[in-house]
This record gives structure tokens, sequence and C-alpha cells, in this order.
């Protein structure tokens, strides 16, 4: 007998009570994710405030926390939620009255890897949001105090604590030394 796995909606997840345990969905398959370690937030929190006070002072657009959800996917459904995530100006009214998850992929995401996490599961989630219509995601690795920078259609470029991260076109005038998010 052939056993059946029960596929979730956006509106389902959305609807679910909080009972602690953070879950993105995946073409209908719900996913639990451990909560991050002391390094993991600290570094996120950081990146999340030096990237938000370029975005602010310049208006470029909106920084979204660790617990927004965006759907990035339909029939079946997908909602990831990125460690931090950055919607540009012209791009934030696709959110506005919509009741739950924002209805599109940032233009920017940085993902930063946990002690659980398996590198497999990164990668798939930076696909996963490159195919979806991010513009750039930041793979911060801890570990090794590296930066991998994934854009569409282009080789991944690793960054150490000599370089610097650029906004490029996504963040215009960004300018971040990877040192400053592991100091």
């Amino acid at each position: 007998m052939a056993t059946q796995i029960r596929t979730y909606t956006a509106d389902e997840l959305l609807e679910m009570p909080y009972d602690g345990v953070r879950r993105e969905l995946v073409h209908g398959e719900l996913r639990e994710m451990t909560p991050g370690g002391h390094d993991h937030g600290h570094i996120a929190f950081d990146f999340g405030l030096l990237i938000g006070q370029h975005v602010k002072a310049n208006h470029l657009g909106r920084m979204y926390a660790a617990e927004t959800g965006f759907r990035v996917g339909v029939d079946p459904d997908t909602v990831l939620a990125p460690d931090v995530a950055f919607v540009a100006r012209e791009r934030v009214g696709l959110g506005a009255g919509v009741r739950g998850f924002f209805p599109a992929a940032p233009d920017f995401v940085a993902e930063v890897i946990s002690p659980n996490d398996r590198y497999s599961e990164v990668a798939e989630k930076v696909e996963q949001w490159l195919a979806a219509g991010t513009r750039m995601v930041l793979v911060v690795d801890p570990r090794t105090r590296t930066v991998a920078v994934h854009r569409p259609s282009s080789p991944v470029l690793r960054l150490t604590g000599k370089d610097v991260i650029h906004g490029d076109d996504v963040i215009p005038g960004l300018q971040i030394p990877v040192r400053d998010l592991f100091d």
C-alpha cells in the first residue's frame, strides 16, 4: 500500500498555531527549521542592520527580518524565509494589501549557515531563490568566515575577510567589508 504525503498550502502554513517551531513550505511539503545558534543570530542581525542602514538612508526599498515568509511558488506552494531579505522600492508595492506572506521573491537574500545546516540543503535553497527571481543570494559561512555571492547566470564569487561585499545593481552603493560580519 502506497503512503501519501500530505501537501500544504501557503494559507494553511500561515494559519498554523505558533508552537515554537519555524517552518518553510517547499513544493507543498512542510520543513521544520531548527533555531540558529549564537553565531548565526548575531551575524544575521548585524548583517541586516548594516544593509538596512544603507537601504533606509538611501530610500532604496524595504528590509525584512528572518521570520518573514516569501511565497515563491504556487500549486504546490513554496514559502521560504531567509535570514535577511531586501525588496527594491519599485517592488515593495507587490505586498500592499496582502495578508500573509510577501507574494514574490525578494531582490536580495542572505542565508547564514547554522551548525546543523547541510551544505546540500543550503545549495538547494539558493537554487530555489534564484529560480524564483531573487537577483542576489549571499551565503554567509561562520565556520570558514567566507561569503559566497550567487547571481543568476553568473559563476559563484567567494569572498574572504580581505574582500568587500558590493550590492552592485541590486542594492546600489552598498559596500560591507566581509570581516565586519565576523567581528
